[in-house]
């Protein structure tokens, strides 16, 4: 296990002001460094799952964001690292039976679906893009410099089983609205009479 051998008392350094940040092998880089943009999208995607989790949650779904928050902190401090391994390959493979087991749950999708239905169904929608995103980040960190591949691909899974666990908080009711995925309305299969 990772230890904090300095815990931090003074939240303000100013160590920041010259536009640098430092990294977790002490070396500092500017903030727009393709490094710290990966890390500030994880972040930002580990914080809006932290706001999913203020909504009701049927059990077994929140548990799984959870565990996938602290992934999520443990792929920031492999990120933090240059060379440094972290997230292990078996997290990718829980996320894969995550997705597996809830995707078999839900009807199969004939049309595409917005990004909208209840309010907790709407948050893992945002959380499915910061995923993208980050992921993005990663892709671009690693054209630069040499990454671990489950970084990669945790990312990847997670923003589709953001997409799948969507769909199931639409489903779930437990704010009295739910029921069903909300269908996109092509105009042109309006025009096709579709």
């Amino acid at each position: 296990m990772l230890t904090m051998s300095n815990r931090l008392t003074q939240i303000a350094t100013r160590t920041g002001d010259d536009g640098t940040t430092g990294l977790g092998d002490g070396t500092r880089v500017a903030k727009s460094h393709l490094r710290v943009q990966a890390m500030g999208d994880v972040d930002e995607l580990n914080s809006s799952l932290g706001v999913l989790l203020a909504e009701p949650l049927p059990d077994g779904v929140r548990e799984l964001l959870v565990l996938v928050q602290h992934e999520l902190f443990n792929l920031g401090g492999e990120l933090s690292i240059p060379g440094f391994e972290l997230l292990k390959m078996d997290a990718v493979l829980r996320l894969d039976q995550a997705l597996a087991q809830h995707n078999a749950t839900l009807p199969r999708l004939k049309e595409f679906i917005l990004p909208a239905g209840t309010r907790s169904a709407a948050l893992a929608h945002v959380s499915r893009t910061v995923a993208r995103r980050a992921e993005r980040a990663v892709v671009a960190l690693s054209a630069a410099e040499a990454v671990n591949d489950a970084p990669r691909q945790y990312l990847n899974r997670l923003s589709d089983l953001m997409f799948v666990l969507a769909r199931v908080l639409n489903r779930a009711n437990l704010d009295g609205l739910g029921g069903d995925d909300v269908y996109w309305s092509s105009q042109r299969l309006k025009q096709d009479g579709a």
